[in-house]
């Protein structure tokens, strides 16, 4: 399912968003995909972060580091940012970026994943998060709405959940 939005950022910037379901994110750039992000399953809940540059609530994940594969990324900041260790993971679908500044593109991933926690959240190593949540993925909305992208990217996790 392929959906597009616009998304007006920071300066005033305005973004074009495509989002597409897939299942093989090896099909996608490596170079131009920078940010990894998961719908993390704890049991039937999932976990969401406070804080960032933004200040709201979000999906755990970031920036792809040098050298990591997504996986390894996700692995990463799933465990600094809530302190759970990711057992399984699949591929959700992709968001392609346009700036429409140079009409420079990028994609940021999506994953649907469970993890368990290595005991209580202490706080992220860069200090972005600075509170986590286990919410029921219905509640998603009171804590941040991302329009109809976000509402498939929840869909297909539920969907998807069952084969974590």
């Amino acid at each position: 399912m392929k959906i597009q939005a616009e998304y007006i950022g920071y300066s005033k910037v305005k973004y074009i968003l495509e989002y597409e379901d897939c299942d093989d994110f090896s099909i996608l750039p490596y170079e131009k995909c920078t940010q990894v992000y998961t719908v993390c399953f704890n049991e039937d809940k999932i976990i969401i972060g406070y804080g960032g540059h933004k200040n709201t609530w979000g999906l755990i994940g970031g920036t792809i580091e040098p050298g990591e594969t997504f996986e390894q990324t996700l692995i990463r900041e799933v465990q600094e940012e809530s302190n759970h260790k990711l057992l399984k993971m699949l591929p959700i679908g992709y968001q392609k970026v346009t700036d429409t500044r140079d009409n420079s593109i990028v994609y940021q991933l999506r994953y649907v994943s469970c993890g368990t926690p290595y005991g209580p959240f202490i706080s992220d190593p860069a200090g972005t998060i600075t509170q986590i949540a286990c919410i029921e993925p219905c509640d998603y909305k009171k804590y941040f709405d991302w329009g109809k992208i976000g509402e498939r990217i929840m869909q297909r996790a539920v969907e998807l959940k069952d084969q974590l």
